[in-house]
């Protein structure tokens, strides 16, 4: 990832299926990590989906509802994502490996298919496993309300090695202890 011109911010876009359900409370937890790190001004996130079955819709109510519980502000209409959004993006930030792999093939160049990363791939307690799905934040969608709050966990939890990998891009030194 390659530090934005001083005029333009560094670009974070968060992607799941549908951009109702992960892509969303990921960025909300991370805009607000963001704002909490003085780096608003600097930093500009919002998210999408590999697919248009929601366009236009808000989040699922059971995201909104977690985020809400947890003190998250949230306003979010879904979009899906465009090949050639990659110009204008310095992360794309996959919530599970089949996004990855989606979003790497959507890729124009090779350059723009390394911008693609994990999400969990920013949580040092997460492990890949042997075939990378343990990085996965699974889809809640077709579950009950303790999905949700256990995607809210991951995306916390990934959240503070993201920003200090912006932080790095930006240069921008790491807070004191």
């Amino acid at each position: 990832m390659s530090a934005p011109s001083s005029r333009t911010p560094l670009r974070v876009c968060f992607v799941c299926t549908g951009n109702i359900c992960r892509s969303p409370m990921a960025e909300s937890v991370f805009r607000t990590r963001v704002e909490e790190a003085g780096l608003g001004g600097l930093v500009a996130v919002d998210s999408s989906g590999t697919g248009s079955w929601h366009e236009g819709d808000g989040a699922d109510h059971r995201t909104v509802a977690v985020l809400r519980a947890a003190g998250y502000e949230h306003e979010h209409i879904a979009r899906q994502f465009q090949p050639e959004w990659f110009a204008g993006l310095d992360l794309v930030i996959a919530l599970d490996s089949g996004h990855l792999r989606d979003l790497r093939r959507l890729a124009p160049t090779p350059e723009d298919a390394a911008k693609v990363r994990l999400l969990r791939s920013y949580d040092p307690a997460a492990e890949a496993g042997a075939d990378g799905r343990g990085l996965d934040v699974p889809d809640p969608y077709y579950g009950d309300i303790s999905g949700f709050e256990e995607c809210l966990e991951m995306c916390e939890a990934a959240a503070e090695g993201l920003l200090d990998a912006v932080r790095d891009a930006l240069g921008e030194p790491a807070p004191a202890p």
